[in-house]
């Protein structure tokens, strides 16, 4: 196979830029089967369509540029991602380059689809092979639902494992959110996740436990917290500490406003696994920052600060309570 990375030094190589591939309009572009990373010591004027990740070595660089101290260090650093898992890296793609015609639920169902065909993937078998996840610790009602006034607080309650999401916890907050869609009493919605952390992700003792990948994606779709959040987003304020990894952030990213305390932690970590996000990210991430911070933000699997996050918009405001 090709090598799934295209690697442009936008200082020294304009020769094999993609400037001249079909524009994002095409099917062509979107279809690319490789990840195209482009690295300057500062911003240049390029088709910022052509890219999935743009590098540069200034501070607080202007979207869609990543700042970074060295761009080639932390291309290379990407490459060699990909190159581990790219089957994964080059779906993550895919999806975010068709995401940008799409509106919420159709983003979601291309998500879910592109998730449950890497579940059946080498890369995602090797991880469910060689990764230990314990035992599994359900909780009897793993979201509390309260309402004050006008005001409905859903609070992840699992904390013994840092409000990891199952499927019983999917549910519970889809019957929640469900309540803040249909009621028109409802005036705010206020998300919270209860002990050290607001949302360490996905439960990985649940992770590759469906024998039926079909269904599984057909479960993903109906039973969506986070399409039934962005349907309440106006009213909706997700409030961040401690761990928001995977599914902790995807989700917190629909809501029309994100609060985080100073120690929170996001961090996207699928792809090194052999998946791509699958609670929302390419949907509700790119919308707050952008396609190419998001592909940057899942390939690395770096970790963002509470105000690293609202630089770069993913939240609005970083507050010393939870």
């Amino acid at each position: 196979m090709d090598t799934p990375w295209q690697l442009v030094d936008l200082d020294n190589d304009f020769s094999r830029a993609p400037h001249d591939r079909p524009g994002p309009e095409r099917a062509s572009f979107d279809t690319r089967p490789r990840v195209v990373i482009g690295c300057a010591a500062r911003p240049v004027d390029v088709p910022a369509e052509a890219y999935d990740v743009l590098l540069t070595g200034i501070e607080d660089a202007p979207r869609p540029w990543v700042s970074c101290p060295d761009p080639r260090e932390t291309a290379t650093r990407l490459c060699e991602a990909v190159t581990a898992s790219p089957d994964a890296s080059i779906t993550l793609v895919q999806v975010l380059r068709l995401g940008r015609n799409l509106d919420i639920p159709e983003r979601l169902v291309a998500e879910s689809l592109a998730y449950s065909a890497l579940q059946g993937g080498a890369t995602f078998r090797h991880w469910l092979a060689t990764t230990p996840r314990g035992t599994a610790r359900p909780a009897a009602q793993p979201v509390r639902l309260d309402r004050e006034g006008d005001r409905l607080i859903v609070t992840l309650d699992r904390p013994w494992v840092r409000n990891a999401v199952d499927a019983a916890t999917r549910d519970a907050l889809c019957e929640a959110l469900t309540v803040a869609v249909v009621d028109p009493s409802v005036t705010r919605v206020d998300l919270r996740g209860s002990g050290p952390a607001f949302c360490s992700g996905g439960d990985l003792t649940e992770f590759g436990t469906s024998g039926d990948p079909a269904r599984a994606h057909r479960v993903r779709v109906e039973h969506s917290p986070a399409a039934l959040l962005a349907r309440c987003a106006g009213r909706a304020t997700a409030h961040l500490h401690g761990a928001c990894v995977g599914a902790g952030i995807e989700l917190a990213s629909f809501a029309g406003r994100v609060v985080a305390a100073p120690d929170t932690r996001i961090r996207l970590p699928e792809v090194a696994m052999g998946l791509i996000p699958g609670a929302g990210g390419t949907a509700g991430i790119p919308r707050r920052i952008g396609r190419h911070r998001a592909t940057h933000l899942a390939l690395s699997g770096a970790e963002l600060t509470a105000c690293e996050a609202q630089d770069w918009g993913l939240v609005d405001e970083v507050t010393g309570t939870v």
